[in-house]
């Protein structure tokens, strides 16, 4: 059989970061993150050996972690080389990492661009000791919303069709399923929108340019766009995505995703029917019977 077609350009990607970092990446979204991240660490109460930034686009959350946990042991994989620390050039699709070589592993906004998200999760699970922790975000399914209407609207209006400009960022629910297809223990994921505001649609676009954030589908449009519809979609933006000011919106929606590799005294779920207290004991109400029972 043949293996899918990849969704993203992997190349194409790394020479818009590569360009990136060139432009002067903007880092307001990686920094906001990166406190997300930091608070989120700070009720894990244990220390960690091993630690590894997983392709954070810019080395914000390798400067967290040697500040959190000095004494540990810190590797970086990007994407692409750059100056200082324990740093592997690699992909985040192949790890280069021993099994059972990391006791914490964390990443801020790469894991929605890989082509094989369950299997980098499955990597990442088994690189972690036993009761090792991942915790890391990636943008979801509401991301760049108004943008992807716009367009699809410009394009059709102008050109008589709409082409894929906005990756399909996956939800919530579909990322908590995809930890526990990869194996870890005490899953949980949960969801942040944060929203930015730009006097035009234009500066979003710059903003996403200089963070390499452009598109790099591999079913993209390999045609230029047409002005036209350039303008015709930020006419749209404005119309429906302004405030009263007049500056437009953007949607990031994050996915935050935790796990642990299992370990034997991890807390695991009881039996059903093992229960010793009711939940209606517990909440302090009545339990209603399913016919002639008590009412609260």
């Amino acid at each position: 059989m043949n293996a899918p077609a990849a969704l993203f350009d992997t190349r194409l990607a790394r020479r818009r970061l590569a360009r990136a970092g060139r432009l002067g990446y903007p880092g307001f979204l990686l920094d906001r993150l990166a406190e997300d991240l930091d608070d989120r660490l700070g009720a894990v109460l244990r220390s960690f050996v091993s630690v590894l930034d997983l392709a954070t686009p810019r080395p914000v959350a390798t400067r967290l972690l040697a500040a959190r946990y000095p004494a540990a042991r810190h590797v970086r994989l990007a994407a692409l080389p750059e100056p200082g620390g324990d740093l592997i050039v690699g992909d985040p699709e192949a790890l280069p990492l021993a099994t059972g070589s990391l006791d914490l592993a964390v990443s801020l906004l790469a894991l929605h661009a890989v082509n094989d998200l369950p299997g980098t999760l499955i990597q990442l699970r088994r690189a972690l000791r036993p009761d090792g922790l991942f915790v890391g975000c990636l943008l979801g399914g509401a991301t760049l919303t108004e943008l992807r209407q716009s367009f699809a609207q410009a394009e059709s209006e102008v050109e008589g069709g709409v082409s894929p400009r906005v990756a399909p960022f996956a939800a919530v629910r579909e990322a908590g399923g995809l930890l526990q297809r990869a194996g870890f223990a005490l899953p949980v994921a949960d969801t942040d929108t944060l929203t930015v505001r730009y006097a035009d649609p234009f500066g979003l676009m710059r903003d996403l340019r200089a963070m390499g954030m452009t598109n790099v589908l591999t079913e993209r449009r390999r045609t230029p766009l047409r002005r036209a519809t350039l303008l015709r979609m930020a006419e749209i933006y404005a119309e429906r995505f302004s405030d009263p000011d007049g500056r437009v919106r953007a949607t990031f929606e994050v996915l935050w995703l935790s796990g642990w590799a299992p370990h034997e005294t991890q807390q695991k779920p009881l039996r059903p029917g093992t229960a010793k207290t009711r939940l209606a004991d517990a909440l302090g109400t009545v339990e209603l019977k399913p016919e002639g029972g008590n009412t609260p």
